[in-house]
């Protein structure tokens, strides 16, 4: 359609059937003064088209101005939305624009999920302390002249009268008994070889008496390896008294000498006073 044919004129693709004769029209066609053909370029690149755009922009420009004017209270509040729309594309295009891989941004922060379950921190290794050495007893201090052995003996024939519910004359008797048998060491028997196999403090040669209380095994009162033990000893000393009918009301002699059957009945009775302290210090 040439710009110069009125404007309801309607485009059609119809073409004569027949060539006009015409010469002029034929020299319009041919040659160096060809007339040009009417342009066929989309109608979107037209200057009618961008003006109508310029106008379209410039139109919604005003109605952005016209809604930000104050006092305005019959503006439609319509065109607010479309001034939010574009001031908020605006600063994304300014955020996009001003991205660079120089620019120092914060690293992003990953908050925990909720279903998360939390680590489990590494506590310190808790520091392992060397195991103490066992106390030992603490041995008691010898009294009434008697030197260590002799001390720790007494304390074992004590301390077993005690367990065994034993009153302070049981102790009393038993203690003498031994200082007169074996002067408070345990002895082992010449006469049994055997008993020198088990811890000894010396040794005697009164038949087969061994141990604190010269106990003889062919007597009935134990094994010589049970007899060679201190507490057992005392065990069975304090078991024969309390078979004694009595012997609560008896003097220390005659109470040591109904269990010992000794040939020398009144020896007992010079370690009475010793043995009353020594009983007493172990019992305080």
């Amino acid at each position: 359609m040439d710009p110069d044919d009125p404007a309801d004129q309607k485009l059609t693709d119809a073409r004569p059937t027949t060539r006009s004769d015409d010469a002029a029209s034929t020299a319009r066609m041919t040659g160096r003064h060809r007339v040009p053909e009417p342009s066929r370029r989309p109608l979107w690149g037209s200057t009618p088209v961008r003006v109508a755009l310029a106008a379209g922009v410039t139109c919604c420009l005003s109605l952005v101005a016209v809604a930000s004017t104050p006092g305005n209270d019959e503006t439609p509040r319509t065109v607010e939305p479309l001034a939010e729309a574009v001031a908020d594309r605006a600063a994304i295009a300014d955020e996009r624009a001003s991205r660079s891989l120089d620019r120092d941004v914060a690293p992003a922060r990953v908050l925990p999920s909720p279903t998360a379950k939390p680590t489990a921190t590494a506590t310190p290794t808790a520091v392992r302390k060397a195991p103490k050495k066992p106390v030992k007893p603490r041995r008691p201090r010898p009294v009434a002249g008697l030197d260590q052995a002799q001390m720790d003996n007494a304390k074992i024939i004590v301390d077993v009268g005690l367990e065994m519910k034993m009153p302070r004359r049981a102790l009393v008797v038993a203690l003498a008994t031994a200082m007169q048998e074996s002067n408070l060491y345990n002895l082992a028997s010449d006469v049994l070889p055997e008993s020198a196999d088990y811890p000894n403090q010396g040794s005697g040669s009164d038949h087969d008496s061994v141990g604190l209380f010269q106990q003889r095994p062919s007597s009935g009162w134990g094994t010589v390896a049970e007899l060679m033990r201190p507490s057992y000893a005392a065990r069975a000393f304090y078991s024969a008294l309390n078979e004694i009918l009595g012997w609560q009301d008896m003097s220390v002699t005659a109470a040591a000498q109904s269990v010992q059957i000794s040939a020398y009945p009144d020896a007992y009775a010079q370690h009475e006073e010793r043995a009353t302290t020594v009983a007493a210090a172990l019992t305080s």
